[in-house]
């Protein structure tokens, strides 16, 4: 059943330009999966999908590139377009995004899986990374600022 969605979320963000989890929702539910918020919001991060820009201002959902040279491009090309800073607090990295970025630039964050990193958390302008130890996170600060650069 979850692959038959998953396959079906995938079809539905290529023929559709779906810009929130409630759109995704209703055209699911239109082709007959009863699906919660919670569903979907766990299937877009197992996807590992983003948003992208659309010309009139809007995000789309978007597959990511599924090739590592392709998933490290689209990090880069994601992060450094929507970070703003980045920060340590011992042991945690605060990565503040221009507003409504924090999510689309944790997704990418999360798809690199750098060894370092326990854990993540986006808000609408911030990204928590939880990282294994102090020098974890003042390597990943500089790593982030580099991107920036």
């Amino acid at each position: 059943m979850k692959t038959t969605r998953h396959n079906k979320i995938l079809e539905l963000i290529n023929k559709y330009p779906i810009t929130t989890q409630e759109e995704l929702i209703d055209y699911l539910r239109a082709d007959g999966y009863d699906v919660t918020q919670s569903t979907v919001s766990r299937d877009i991060k197992q996807l590992r999908l983003t948003k992208t820009l659309l010309p009139d201002g809007k995000y789309r959902y978007q597959a990511s590139p599924s090739s590592e040279k392709g998933a490290k491009n689209n990090f880069h090309t994601i992060f450094s377009s929507s970070v703003i800073s980045v920060e340590t607090a011992m042991n945690i990295v605060v990565v503040k995004t221009f507003s409504g970025m924090a999510q689309a630039a944790c997704a990418a964050l999360d798809m690199m899986s750098f060894d370092v990193i326990v854990g993540t958390l986006a808000g609408d302008d911030t990204i928590m990374v939880v990282c294994k130890d102090i020098e974890a996170a003042q390597k990943c600060t500089e790593d982030f600022n580099r991107y920036l650069a």
